[in-house]
């Protein structure tokens, strides 16, 4: 498809082609607008179910323990009552309890554009970019690579301009180009100058998560009282299962509780592999990995904003390699959802796939996630758009097609397709129209046919013959054309230029200081 590419790159693109209008508006999208979930959640487990796994999850931490090889972390525990030996931790399901009721069902993170806050939690549905792949495969280049900082620097546009992506994750694709030491200076300084959506922070020891948090504080003008009265950004952590929360992560969480940042942990559990083979197995594993955090944050400061992640999916029993999107994995994204609400808790989970390049595959793998998602009651969606090979590729072909799905499921959300009052109903054009003749011409379409049903910026609607005549351009072509001509055109939100150069005068100084350690 490559070559095809080249042979073609001169044609047009077609009717979702999409050629630049005025600015920056490449295509025409949904206006910015967090979708609220209307629909009832899917609950596969019965309320014994839900007692079972509950339990499972309590006699885990109970009876097992989960090591925390952050000493630190180990002592507060200790100190509250937890039952320590050595890294190894156990904890009661009466404390558990009562210090995950401490947490709050919902709460809102505000960046430094505020028309572009987001709440997590309740009915709320949010949309994140691809995060932290090694690689980078766009059609252009045909191949994978390693990423660098400018293809960072694009899929943060692609960030930044798409409506429907509505926070900044990790780094959309792992600059390796820069020195891990100083990579988290230089993609915050991009992020924070190329997108004014809230930020995330890698929790990896100290210097990286203080660096971020006082970049951000820069950003938005304010003090450091200002900046702990309220979530300005998050954090999320992975355990190492099964049952491990290692020292950096531990770090990072620990530091931004204390100062009231939003905090998600996400057990990252393939059954059969760090979990066990059976759903049940992995979700209460995945559960248990994940409290025992939320506990730990609670301590420290009661009432800071948590959510639990669910990442939980199995591997290819022939191979080994993870598998993504599948049925298990959307069951288990639904039972988790179905636990967050019985701990009161928001969920994240992701759109993920295990395809190699934006096919069919990588589309109906991504679809079921983000489909389980939707139907699980998800706060935050991880990996929403751009992610392949099991999260070791980044593309920007995968990240527009993704947003032409995201787009969808948003439009679905909009409480006017369920509308039923009398224009809905419309009898009267049912009666002007009668048994015979169409409703194409009447005033009662006339007047709604523009806003009426969704548009496609991506899909391709014209027959054979006219998709033909217009170059027989496949979907990701029309995604790389698209990606090309968002980047040209890309125009970033405005900054202050006293807050860029502080920004800039920051990470100058942190690069001489030599940065953050690379050894954990």
């Amino acid at each position: 498809m490559t070559e095809t590419l080249t042979k073609r790159k001169t044609r047009s693109g077609g009717r979702a082609g999409a050629k630049t209008r005025r600015g920056s508006a490449v295509i025409e999208q949904m206006p910015w607008n967090p979708p609220v979930n209307l629909d009832r959640p899917t609950e596969p487990l019965t309320e014994e179910g839900v007692l079972a796994i509950h339990d499972g999850a309590m006699r885990i931490l109970e009876e097992i323990g989960i090591e925390f090889l952050n000493p630190e972390a180990a002592g507060i525990l200790a100190r509250a009552g937890c039952t320590v030996d050595g890294d190894n931790v156990r904890m009661g399901r009466d404390m558990v309890m009562e210090w995950v009721g401490k947490a709050p069902s919902e709460f809102t993170l505000t960046p430094r554009n505020p028309d572009r806050r987001i709440t997590v939690g309740g009915r709320n549905l949010l949309f994140g970019n691809v995060s932290s792949p090694p690689n980078y495969w766009d059609m252009g280049i045909g191949r994978k690579v390693p990423g660098t900082r400018e293809m960072c620097r694009d899929l943060l546009r692609l960030t930044q301009y798409f409506n429907c992506i509505h926070f900044a994750g990790g780094y959309p694709v792992e600059p390796v180009d820069v020195h891990a030491s100083v990579r988290h200076l230089d993609v915050l300084y991009d992020k924070l100058t190329l997108t004014d959506k809230v930020m995330h922070a890698y929790s990896l020891g100290k210097e990286r998560v203080e660096d971020v948090m006082e970049m951000v504080r820069i950003s938005q003008g304010l003090t450091h009282d200002e900046f702990d009265a309220k979530p300005r950004m998050y954090t999320n952590i992975n355990s190492t299962s099964p049952l491990k929360h290692d020292h950096p992560m531990m770090d990072g969480w620990m530091r931004l509780a204390r100062r009231g940042q939003g905090l998600v942990v996400t057990p990252f559990t393939l059954a059969g592999a760090m979990a066990p083979v059976t759903m049940a197995g992995a979700v209460a594993q995945s559960l248990a990995e994940a409290l025992c955090a939320v506990v730990l944050a609670q301590i420290i400061r009661p009432g800071c904003p948590v959510a639990i992640g669910t990442f939980t999916s199995n591997v290819d029993m022939k191979s080994g390699a993870p598998a993504f999107g599948t049925p298990e994995y959307m069951r288990a994204t639904q039972m988790t959802g179905q636990m967050a609400r019985f701990y009161g808790l928001p969920l994240r989970s992701s759109g993920v796939c295990a395809a190699n390049v934006p096919d069919g595959q990588a589309m109906w793998e991504t679809s079921n996630s983000l489909w389980a998602a939707v139907q699980s009651g998800t706060n935050m969606v991880y990996h929403a758009a751009g992610w392949l090979e099991g999260g070791l590729i980044a593309s920007p072909e995968k990240f527009i097609m993704d947003c032409e799905v995201l787009q969808q499921i948003q439009r679905y959300m909009q409480p006017e397709i369920c509308a039923t009052g009398p224009d809905e109903i419309a009898l009267d054009a049912i009666k002007a129209v009668g048994n015979a003749g169409h409703f194409f011409g009447i005033q009662h379409t006339q007047d709604r046919y523009t806003t009426a049903f969704y548009q496609p910026f991506l899909s391709d609607w014209k027959n054979y013959e006219g998709w033909e005549a217009a170059g027989s351009v496949w979907t990701p072509e029309r995604a790389h054309h698209m990606f090309k001509e968002i980047v040209t055109s890309f125009e970033p939100p405005p900054l202050d230029i006293a807050i860029r150069d502080e920004l800039a005068d920051f990470v100058a100084r942190r690069k001489a200081e030599g940065g953050a350690p690379t050894d954990f």
